[in-house]
């Protein structure tokens, strides 16, 4: 393996829309919609106050995709938040947030994805311990993505296109069932507007930004992707309108298929719908093909999170080993890296503990890049961008007030784990005064 030179961008540019969009719907279907559900009707008993919980989430992550979306355009350098906050404000904020995504951005997607997909494989063959074949599924995909980038690209379509058809596939089984089997009320009622106003909703909404999660997968390989001022907004945009219209219909079918004290408290939510529905074996044939549906989030994850190291690598001399490349392009050794944080997360804590101290980081990271993309409109306002949000400011506001009011309910609610997140991003702070960065890597080069 030789280093890499940012300044050569040879052969960079070589995935396509397909691969752009593939990435942001495997990114955003993942456990989230499959799992959320059982926590959520644990204190929201309202069907229509849950599917209004889904769709505020498609809104909030529309808007999010929108203001990317010219950040994309304007800034086509792989690494994401990592990349705009060092640019718009100062390589330590950018640090921290590519120190949020090293850590826990992807790999704690992945764990989830992993551990859910063991739970669902574990209804199937009880034999099957979930978390060694949480951990087995994720040493295997990240050999799969080790060999050639453009052959994840490909794999990455190939598994998404199986999951939409998964989907649908379910979608059609439960819409035919389903009315014939239970009976809900889909309109609000006298205690709807409490619920909506209430704490648990905003506290079940995290559960939500953890669904949608990934809205902003294609940002982390704009160096890689073709023409990205125009495919980069494109797939957020597209990707994002056909998720939310997906989490609707799967939340809708789940409501439809199992009563919410079925579901209460479980992980495995499509599990206990298709076996309400049809039987025990429905059930279990559902979870095999859920499970492997799960696949294409992990793969989604195991491409675009080493883009981030791999730029921190470029930027940063204590680093500088995670921007290796083999010969097929893949930085290796920021892959491996990546991996290594996944199996201790799978190893060392739970399910829920992860959605809330992940969403906490996550959050305040892309709270700095969306009102970066406002900063960046007044101090740079001749800037070439080859895309603008639309309706302006509108979207960027409308993310931020739903950002702040997440966090405020979850640090009053979570504290411990809201602190926990907050603590890993803080945890970057001495780590880049420690690190050196590279004098001849300018931090704010947007055109790379």
């Amino acid at each position: 393996m030789q280093p890499t030179d940012y300044r050569n961008p040879q052969n960079k540019r070589i995935l396509g829309f397909s691969t752009a969009i593939s990435l942001v719907v495997a990114g955003m279907i993942g456990t989230g919609v499959f799992t959320s559900l059982g926590f959520q009707v644990n204190d929201i008993q309202s069907p229509f106050a849950i599917l209004c919980l889904w769709g505020l989430g498609g809104i909030y992550a529309l808007c999010g995709a929108l203001t990317y979306g010219e950040l994309a355009a304007t800034l086509p350098r792989s690494g994401g938040e990592y990349q705009y906050l060092s640019r718009i404000y100062h390589p330590c904020l950018g640090f921290l947030s590519g120190w949020v995504s090293l850590t826990v951005g992807f790999a704690a997607p992945m764990a989830l994805a992993s551990m859910a997909l063991g739970q669902y494989l574990h209804r199937v063959v009880p034999m099957l311990d979930p978390v060694w074949t949480a951990a087995g599924t994720c040493i295997l995909m990240t050999i799969v993505h080790s060999f050639q980038l453009s052959w994840g690209g490909r794999i990455q379509t190939g598994f998404t296109f199986f999951k939409i058809l998964l989907i649908l596939g379910f979608l059609a089984v439960i819409f035919l069932h389903a009315p014939k089997h239970q009976e809900i009320t889909l309109m609000p009622d006298g205690n709807t507007l409490n619920t909506l106003t209430s704490s648990q909703f905003a506290l079940s909404f995290i559960w939500v930004t953890y669904a949608y999660a990934g809205w902003n997968n294609a940002v982390y390989i704009s160096g890689n992707i073709r023409n990205p001022g125009k495919t980069i907004p494109m797939s957020l945009l597209i990707g994002t309108l056909v998720v939310t219209a997906l989490y609707l219909l799967l939340n809708l079918s789940f409501l439809l298929a199992a009563p919410m004290d079925k579901m209460a408290g479980e992980v495995e939510v499509a599990h206990v719908a298709a076996e309400a529905i049809l039987g025990k074996q429905g059930g279990s044939t559902m979870s095999l093909l859920i499970s492997l549906g799960l696949l294409s989030t992990i793969s989604a994850m195991t491409l675009a999170g080493p883009k981030v190291a791999e730029m921190i690598g470029e930027d940063f001399t204590f680093f500088r080993k995670l921007s290796w490349k083999n010969s097929g392009g893949v930085p290796i050794l920021a892959l491996l890296c990546q991996l290594c944080f996944v199996l201790v997360l799978l190893l060392t804590t739970t399910f829920e503990s992860v959605v809330t101290f992940m969403s906490v980081t996550l959050i305040l990271s892309t709270i700095l890049a969306v009102a970066g993309a406002m900063v960046l409109r007044i101090r740079e306002p001749k800037l070439q961008r080859s895309y603008r949000i639309p309706l302006y400011p509108l979207p960027p506001i409308f993310f931020l007030f739903i950002s702040f009011w997440v966090l405020g309910h979850a640090f009053l609610q979570n504290p411990r784990e809201s602190l926990m997140g907050a603590g890993i991003l803080l945890l970057g702070i001495p780590l880049y005064f420690l690190t050196g960065r590279r004098k001849d890597q300018p931090a704010t080069n947007p055109t790379k």
